[in-house]
């Protein structure tokens, strides 16, 4: 990857404070875009990004945004073309999980997760497609998950937006293509994040002993992967489903 592979391009990146956002911000930073990362509560490690970013000659500009806010998604696509003049690459990454077996699943978890990982994706993909369109150009990555795939028990509310968002995606790609804007999806299996983190020792040890490649993959495994597919090089691919699993789903 070359450090200038994304010089003077603008990549906006939702749920950019942690995890696998994070190490996309620092990623596509390195590789010399402006960076454009929502956060919803986590200040202080958005605050310790913009740092880091910067500390490496990167520019950044990190907004607070509740991903379910309509009007907070419009105003960080208007910030960013504002402070840097473009955009170019749209991240989807902002995601909760409520784990319940359904039976216990209450309508409060099933909406929260509804309205943030699935109504987040539409609400920033549409505030930005109009820049996109006039420009004639423009790249969007919606992440998913292997629970959009095969689905995962406990997970009903999750999995219907992994999947829904791989809906939308392959739709969406193929309204857009005409106007040389490419859409995909990114389903990460098992990553080494805070999420994966707070599963119970002995179950992420199962999970790890399921993998092929036997072990959690890494945020920045992820972040590469990204880059690839925002990049010229991935200039013929559009409305594809990119695993990163280790195997877990072979």
């Amino acid at each position: 990857m070359s450090q200038t592979e994304f010089k003077s391009k603008t990549v906006i990146i939702s749920g950019g404070s942690r995890g696998i956002g994070r190490a996309c911000c620092l990623a596509f930073a390195k590789a010399g875009a402006n960076i454009v990362f929502t956060y919803n509560k986590s200040l202080d490690k958005a605050e310790t990004l913009k740092k880091e970013i910067e500390k490496i000659g990167g520019s950044c500009l990190s907004l607070s945004c509740d991903a379910r806010d309509f009007g907070q998604s419009k105003s960080v696509i208007e910030q960013a073309i504002s402070k840097f003049g473009s955009l170019d690459v749209l991240i989807n990454n902002a995601g909760i999980i409520k784990d319940k077996a359904l039976m216990m699943m209450t309508e409060d978890d099933w909406q929260a997760v509804i309205d943030t990982n699935l109504t987040g994706v539409f609400n920033l993909s549409r505030a930005a497609i109009v820049t996109f369109l006039k420009q004639k150009k423009g790249c969007i990555l919606n992440m998913s998950s292997v629970s959009g795939l095969v689905g995962i028990a406990r997970q009903t509310n999750y999995s219907a937006t992994k999947a829904g968002i791989i809906g939308f995606s392959k739709s969406l790609a193929k309204e857009v293509a005409p106007y040389g804007i490419r859409v995909n999806v990114v389903a990460p299996g098992f990553i080494d994040t805070d999420m994966v983190q707070s599963i119970k020792e002995d179950i992420r040890n199962q999970i790890v002993s399921s993998i092929p490649l036997g072990r959690l993959g890494a945020a920045e495994d992820v972040a590469e992967l990204c880059l690839f597919l925002a990049s010229d090089r991935a200039g013929y691919i559009t409305g594809e489903v990119v695993k990163i699993d280790g195997g877990l789903t072979v």
